[in-house]
């Protein structure tokens, strides 16, 4: 039995993928402190917190949407570091590792629809 959503392997990927999402944030530009950054930050929180908060919630239906609202946080993430590569913000290899944890907890995520 999961009696904590700290138990949930997403969500400790998810976490896992949030602290490399901030160590790559240190190495964006200040220029982009009030755009890229603070966006991908907070689009990383969102994943492990919408997990963890569903999880609280009285039933599976709602957990449920929480995970959708995580995938959703997922993608975005995804997309906002994919484009700081693109742009020649971040430099892939060191992009790649938070890349291929989100890939990971992406799975994850759906095996639960």
């Amino acid at each position: 039995m999961i009696a904590s959503y700290q138990d949930l392997m997403v969500w400790r990927r998810a976490m896992e993928l949030a602290e490399e999402v901030y160590r790559l944030a240190k190495l964006l530009p200040k220029t982009e402190q009030y755009g890229l950054t603070s966006q991908v930050l907070r689009s990383a929180v969102s994943v492990p917190a919408n997990i963890a908060e569903g999880h609280a919630r009285s039933g599976p239906r709602e957990f449920l949407s929480f995970l959708s609202i995580a995938g959703g946080s997922l993608a975005e993430t995804e997309t906002l570091l994919m484009l700081a590569v693109r742009t020649g913000l971040l430099p892939t290899e060191r992009t790649s590792r938070a890349l291929r944890i989100a890939d990971e907890v992406s799975r994850k995520l759906g095996a639960w629809k």
